[in-house]
């Protein structure tokens, strides 16, 4: 039964007379924009109601301070698969963050990663009697594959570890947000239970993101001439499929008609990235209004990840007006319907990919039909709306606790 939003049926003046709600968040990374997950969780952050809610902020790798709230940071180590992310090791601060957790006092926890860290939060709140939410941002299952590839032997145990951790952790958070029926069908066959889980997607921005910053002659400028131009926007790492990237890359290079392939992204892969596609254009570092003017101004997207838990990219470029080629595997494959607003292909089939690319080139008429329909589906993609599902789920979770507590 869904917990009662006992505000909803307040005066005002009995609403400014409610204890203010307090969630502890524990994220390991919180610097602004580092990833997909942690531009989710600013998304939330950034629409805090101070007069209702007031929060803790335990991390590892972030800003010394998180707007006017209460913020802990805690050691951290870079992971040595991928030394772009780091863990923050709550043991090397246990005393200090007890203290800290004790004096505020929450109503709510708030988990972003079952981590050392997430775990430490999810075992005090057991402890505690507290309300767990959690919001699912990353498919770790799926890295398996990528970062033992030359241990295959091991590969089978890691994940039969990995699953059953996730099932001992999700299991005991009352809440966990997750974007897609995808990822939901595949936690569920791990057996977290369903009925803990609830589809909550990703917004986007459509003022920031939109067919209206289409400017040719910035892409132009970019890529050195007028071919036309696919773009693959991402974090250059291994477990974003960039081996069939690279298959993809040498079969564009083989097309009659002459494309550009522009790379927009940085990471630990970077400089193999550059070796593999020597005559790719790589941009820098660049931000989000850059960004969205290349979305705009390219004339088809590639994303062959099959490790999305949901994809914010192929949202933004879908926003954009730009049709989309991507993997069907990963929880971006929901947001396609397959030759309606996109096409989905074998994961690992480069010529499915470059069939389908040159489909848009050649035929106007689907790619405008892609990039109408796509922009359609973004119109329900609300950052505003979904904020309001997490606080409201927020307030009666504290609600429900504090009820059992005067039952009690």
């Amino acid at each position: 039964m869904p917990y009662l939003n006992v505000s909803r049926y307040l005066s005002e003046p009995a609403k400014k007379g409610i204890k203010k709600i307090k969630v502890a968040f524990f994220a390991d990374i919180l610097t602004v924009d580092f990833d997909g997950a942690v531009r989710t969780m600013y998304q939330l952050i950034h629409r805090i109601d101070a007069a209702r809610f007031d929060y803790l902020f335990i991390y590892g790798e972030g800003p010394e301070s998180i707007l006017n709230f209460r913020s802990f940071q805690i050691p951290a180590l870079s992971l040595p698969v991928n030394t772009n992310y780091s863990i923050a090791i709550p043991l090397l601060a246990k005393g200090r963050l007890i203290k800290k957790l004790q004096a505020f006092n929450p109503d709510v926890v708030h988990i972003a990663t079952p981590s050392f860290l997430g775990s430490f939060g999810l075992d005090y709140a057991c402890r505690a009697g507290l309300p767990v939410i959690s919001i699912y941002h990353t498919h770790f299952i799926s890295y398996v594959d990528y970062y033992f590839k030359r241990a295959p032997l091991l590969i089978k145990h890691i994940k039969q570890q990995l699953t059953k951790a996730h099932k001992s952790f999700y299991n005991r958070c009352d809440k966990v947000y997750v974007p897609s029926e995808s990822i939901r069908n595949e936690l569920t066959e791990m057996g977290i239970y369903p009925d803990s889980m609830k589809i909550w997607k990703r917004g986007v921005d459509t003022a920031l993101f939109s067919p209206y910053k289409k400017d040719k002659r910035r892409i132009q400028k970019l890529v050195g001439n007028k071919n036309p131009t696919v773009i693959f926007a991402s974090r250059l790492v291994w477990e974003k499929n960039l081996e069939t990237l690279f298959n993809i890359y040498n079969k564009l290079q083989a097309l009659k008609t002459p494309v550009n392939l522009l790379i927009v992204g940085n990471g630990t892969a970077r400089q193999a990235c550059e070796v593999k596609m020597p005559n790719a254009v790589f941009t820098n570092d660049i931000d989000h209004e850059y960004l969205s003017v290349l979305y705009a101004s390219a004339d088809v997207f590639l994303f062959p990840s099959v490790s999305e838990t949901y994809g914010n990219v192929v949202i933004e470029a879908m926003a954009s007006g730009l049709p989309c080629v991507i993997a069907d595997g990963g929880g971006s494959k929901d947001f396609i319907d397959q030759g309606v607003n996109g096409f989905k292909c074998s994961p690992y089939n480069a010529d499915e990919y470059v069939e389908k690319i040159e489909l848009l080139l050649h035929n106007r008429q689907l790619s405008a039909s892609f990039a109408a329909n796509g922009l359609q589906y973004c119109k329900h993609l609300s950052w505003d709306e979904l904020a309001g599902v997490y606080f409201n789920d927020i307030s009666n979770l504290a609600f429900a606790c504090r009820m059992q507590l005067v039952s009690a």
